[in-house]
């Protein structure tokens, strides 16, 4: 639903889905996208909600949209696969807060934090006196411009996209390195060389690298964000703006035994997330929805 020509969202997926959920003998639906929720199935779902379009434009970018067909056409897909969905899930309780603010919930609406399994380091590497962050350089949600306003303490990398479309979306000074586009395996390595991740996004309804980067044995210093902050406490830094980003990094750079302190705190948070903790809870979900009386063959929406 939020991808530009979504006015065909329903067009063969609809019955492609309950087609497929028919042939495996499905017993739940669960989707990312919101549209599935008016999927005509007969079946439970389940909608997880990890962000949204209009809560990301209040937080990154509030000039990005207008009134238009497209939008018009998002908001009533999103509320329609709300309303015809069993059970809703967020990831935050921010994210359920922001979501209730643009859209009317009426099912259960739980929080399920997401989480993470890494896999164990195949061979020791040596830790740098370095920092690491992963976002596509063209995105405003990610913010990670404010690495490039900052007098760095410490080298930095980035990791993920440098291109948008054709054009080259930064020239980076000095003190940061892109690494470009890499596969899963090839950036928890480069986590695991370097001793600080730092989560730069504007808008982030949970973040899954900062918690695959404290896995992997980094600190982690934060943009100051209430999601950020009901993830992780006080186990990581947080900083508002520049001057107290470089403030934050030197002061983990310049000190070995804070950084290990810090590092040790967010690996220990950390253990609160993981995927087998996430998949107990969603299978909870599932089971409850499963036990309880049917309802009648439901109605696609999207008709």
């Amino acid at each position: 639903e939020w991808m530009q020509e979504n006015s065909g969202t329903f067009t063969g997926g609809a019955e492609l889905l309950s087609r497929v959920s028919r042939e495996f003998g499905a017993e739940v639906v669960h989707s990312n996208q919101f549209c599935w929720g008016a999927l005509g199935c007969g079946l439970p779902k389940v909608i997880t909600a990890h962000s949204d379009v209009l809560s990301w434009a209040h937080s990154a970018d509030p000039s990005a949209l207008c009134a238009c067909p497209w939008l018009s056409r998002y908001t009533s897909l999103v509320q329609t696969g709300l309303d015809g969905a069993d059970a809703v899930i967020a990831p935050t309780s921010w994210m359920r807060a922001a979501l209730r603010s643009h859209f009317t919930v009426r099912a259960p609406f739980e929080v399920i934090y997401n989480g993470r399994t890494v896999p164990p380091q195949a061979a020791l590497t040596e830790r740098t006196r370095s920092a690491i962050t992963v976002g596509r350089l063209w995105d405003k949600a990610k913010g990670l411009r404010i690495i490039f306003d900052i007098n760095a303490p410490l080298p930095i990398s980035i990791a993920g996209e440098e291109r948008f479309g054709d054009a080259v979306v930064a020239i980076a000074p000095s003190h940061i390195t892109p690494l470009g586009v890499l596969d899963e395996q090839q950036i928890f390595s480069a986590m695991r060389q370097s001793s600080i991740y730092i989560a730069t996004s504007i808008y982030e309804p949970f973040g899954l690298a900062p918690l695959e980067a404290a896995m992997c044995g980094c600190a982690i210093v934060a943009r100051d964000l209430p999601s950020f902050h009901e993830i992780w406490g006080d186990a990581i830094s947080y900083f508002r703006n520049a001057a107290e980003l470089e403030k934050a990094l030197a002061a983990l750079a310049n000190d070995p035994d804070k950084l290990h302190r810090a590092q040790r705190s967010a690996y220990e948070r950390s253990s609160h997330y993981t995927g087998a903790s996430m998949a107990a809870e969603y299978a909870n979900v599932y089971r409850t929805l499963i036990s309880a009386p049917k309802k009648q063959e439901c109605v696609d929406h999207a008709a």
